[in-house]
C-alpha cells in the first residue's frame, strides 16, 4: 500500500445500540466511505450476506454490491455525497442524502434521497433501501465543489442547503422534522433544524 493510502477497514467501530453521537458518527463514517468512490472499500460495511434495494434494483450480497457500485460509478462521474441523519433507533439508523454528479455527455444532476438502515451486532450494515430522485441542475448550479475523491470538508454545507436555490424546484426548502419516533423502541428524538454531522478528528477505521 502505497503512503499516505487509506487502509482498508476490517472491523467496524461503531456498533448497536447506538446513541444519537454514534448514529451520526455512523452517518460520516458512510458517507466518507461513500466519497472515495471506492467499491471494495464501501462493500465492508455490509454483511456478506446484505439485502439492498437502491431504487428498483435488488441487490443480495457483497459481490453484488461491489458491481453495482462499479456500475454506478462509471456512469455517475464527479460524484459528491452528503448524508444526515434523520432517526435511530437500537440497531437502525434513517438517513437523508443529496449529491452530485453528471453524465458522460456533461448533464449534471442532483440526487435526493432517503435511505434506512438495519444492522447486526457487529456494527455492519445487513438491510440497506434507498429510494431517490434525479434532479437535472446547470452546472453553475452545482453546490458541492470540494476535491473530490475525498471526505466533504467539515464547512461545507448539508443537505438542507441544497435543497433551495435551483431554478427547477419549486416549493418550500425541504427541512428535518421537530420529532421523529424510533422504528425500534418507541422512544422520540428531538431534530432541530439541519442534522448535526460529526466532526472528523482522524481516520475512520470502519467504512460505515
Amino acid at each position: 500500500m502505497s503512503q499516505g493510502t487509506p487502509a482498508i477497514p476490517t472491523a467496524p467501530a461503531v456498533k448497536p445500540p447506538f446513541t444519537w453521537e454514534s448514529a451520526v458518527a455512523k452517518v460520516r463514517m458512510a458517507e466518507d466511505a461513500w466519497n472515495t468512490r471506492d467499491p471494495q472499500r464501501v462493500s465492508l460495511a455490509y454483511t456478506e450476506d446484505s439485502v439492498w434495494r437502491n431504487r428498483a434494483e435488488f441487490l443480495h450480497g457483497r459481490a453484488e454490491v461491489q458491481a453495482f457500485l462499479r456500475r454506478k460509478w462509471s456512469r455517475e462521474l464527479d460524484y459528491r455525497l452528503i448524508k444526515e441523519i434523520w432517526a435511530f433507533g437500537e440497531n437502525r439508523i434513517a438517513v437523508r442524502f443529496a449529491y452530485e454528479w453528471h453524465d458522460d455527455s456533461g448533464h449534471w444532476f442532483r440526487s435526493y434521497g432517503n435511505e434506512n438502515w438495519e444492522f447486526d451486532e457487529r456494527g455492519l450494515m445487513r438491510r440497506r433501501i434507498a429510494s431517490i430522485n434525479d434532479l437535472p441542475i446547470l452546472e453553475t448550479e452545482r453546490k458541492y465543489r470540494w476535491s473530490a475523491p475525498g471526505p466533504r470538508p467539515n464547512a461545507a454545507s448539508g443537505v438542507a442547503s441544497s435543497t433551495t436555490g435551483s431554478s427547477r424546484r419549486s416549493g418550500p426548502s425541504a427541512r428535518i422534522g421537530s420529532r421523529c419516533a424510533s422504528p425500534t423502541s418507541g422512544t422520540t428524538i428531538r431534530v432541530t433544524g439541519s442534522a448535526p454531522t460529526a466532526t472528523r478528528t482522524g481516520s475512520s477505521t470502519s467504512a460505515v
